[in-house]
């Protein structure tokens, strides 16, 4: 199933989540001359609020309503933003700093997300996609790692027709423009651009009233991001008491 609001103003897909990150692509593919679509999943996420945040972002960002496709990956399991499993608290040691692949990794998750970004691409014949993944995800999850998008891209290319059909020049064009930075320097790339941040959502365990935990991996490195960039936050955050 899929929500989708009829605007064909588009020239390119940008996946989104409401997130910090996707936000920031949105903003600098329209610094760059793009119009995209924002794409999001309903995929079982206990923090499923994001898709409401999309919108919201869309807006405010003056872009088409986003398309919103249902996948069934909480039938699937195996991570903690599935189903019931606690959200482990934030680490000790920093993300980038951590070797092991953190129960917050939804199996090929990005590979699936990329797939149907792509097929979106295709049938409504625009070729960029636009991707929020960034170097402090490096080190944790495995499909946001740039041999990762290599591969990808090499495989939408022979695995599709447009791909495939191109001789002389490459048709896709996977844009990944947060991939080297850090998040201080994703927050003041996102001011410098007006985004609102206080639309977006990091955190893995809101409450119904998108109201961030302040204890997750996500939350930490958001709120260091804040810090290190000497931005105010804008989060709003749960009362823990």
């Amino acid at each position: 199933m899929a929500d989708f609001a009829p605007d064909d103003s588009f020239d390119s897909i940008a996946l989104a989540s409401g997130g910090l990150d996707s936000t920031t692509v949105l903003a600098i593919a329209i610094s760059r001359g793009f119009r995209p679509l924002p794409l999001t999943f309903r995929y079982g996420q206990n923090h499923s609020i994001e898709t409401q945040q999309v919108g919201w972002i869309a807006r405010s960002l003056d872009l088409p309503p986003p398309l919103i496709l249902d996948l069934p990956f909480d039938h699937i399991g195996g991570s903690a933003l599935l189903g019931s499993s606690p959200i482990p608290d934030e680490p000790q040691q920093g993300a980038s700093q951590r070797q092991e692949i953190p129960t917050t990794y939804v199996p090929a998750r990005n590979l699936v997300f990329l797939s149907l970004a792509v097929a979106a691409a295709e049938a409504r014949s625009v070729r960029d996609i636009w991707i929020g993944v960034n170097a402090l995800d490096y080190s944790g999850y495995p499909d946001c790692r740039p041999e990762f998008l290599e591969a990808f891209l090499l495989a939408a290319h022979r695995g599709t027709r447009e791909g495939s059909s191109q001789s002389d020049q490459p048709w896709w064009r996977l844009q990944s423009p947060l991939v080297e930075m850090s998040k201080a320097q994703i927050i003041r790339t996102a001011t410098e651009l007006g985004v609102d941040l206080s639309l977006t959502l990091s955190c893995y365990a809101p409450d119904a009233e998108g109201q961030a935990c302040g204890r997750c991996d996500s939350c930490g490195l958001r709120r260091r991001g804040f810090e290190e960039a000497a931005i105010p936050d804008p989060t709003r955050y749960q009362n823990h008491g």
